[in-house]
């Protein structure tokens, strides 16, 4: 069954605006959790412009679905990771510039250094999924070094301005998740997911998570956190 994992970096985001304590993004996951969120989801990112070391060793202790942490292929981000034991790790492309993630982490280009991370990862029971765009050649190397799952990169679909080159997007969506799944990878998707966007990825055969966070917290400012991820997971279904 498809579940949703819900990101909350960007109740870190509103915290770090004024270097306070709050919102804290540890009574977010509660909330989330209570509302049907399937897993979490942080990004632990090099400059820490939101979530925090403190925030991660926190989350995993209270988290009572499943904790992903996204974080850069880097050998900090490597040893927190084994430090903390998240319930799975999401390597994720990174630029200090970049406002959000600007798209899929080329593997096939670093296949030998990513492959030893995610032997050190998945030999210390962390599965690993590799945030990657929807091609063929991307999919075959996460392949080779046994990657657990990928996440597959979302952004191109979700800025797609006509309905033809939505469609055009989602078919390259549909034919890397059949390809991963034939590959013997499990998909997840994520990346600029809406309440508006969502349904026909989720309809996508074989995907098992979605990871969407700003479109959830964006609407929680209006109607509440609880109500926005359960909005989200009726979304999800075809149902709101």
């Amino acid at each position: 069954m498809l579940t949703l994992g819900v990101n909350i970096d960007h109740i870190a985001t509103i915290r770090q605006a004024r270097r306070t304590v709050e919102p804290d993004p540890v009574a977010a996951a509660v909330l989330a959790e209570l509302a049907g969120a399937d897993g979490i989801t942080v990004h632990l990112r090099e400059d820490r412009r939101h979530i925090q070391d403190r925030d991660v060793r926190l989350l995993r202790q209270t988290v009572r679905t499943h904790l992903n942490l996204e974080m850069a292929p880097t050998d900090e981000m490597v040893a927190i990771a084994l430090d903390i034991k998240p319930d799975y790790v999401t390597l994720v492309p990174e630029k200090r510039e970049e406002v959000t993630t600007e798209g899929g982490l080329d593997v096939a280009s670093q296949s030998q250094r990513l492959s030893e991370m995610v032997t050190k990862l998945q030999e210390a029971d962390i599965p690993v999924s590799l945030f990657i765009d929807a091609d063929l050649a991307q999919i075959d190397a996460a392949a080779q070094m046994n990657a657990k799952f990928i996440e597959l990169h979302t952004g191109s679909y979700a800025e797609a301005t006509d309905e033809a080159s939505r469609e055009k997007e989602l078919a390259i969506l549909a034919k890397g998740c059949e390809y991963a799944i034939a590959s013997g990878i499990r998909v997840n998707a994520g990346h600029g997911l809406t309440y508006w966007n969502v349904y026909p990825v989720a309809c996508l055969e074989g995907m098992e998570e979605l990871n969407i966070g700003h479109s959830i917290i964006s609407r929680s400012v209006l109607v509440g956190l609880e109500r926005a991820v359960r909005e989200m997971k009726q979304a999800m279904w075809g149902k709101l």
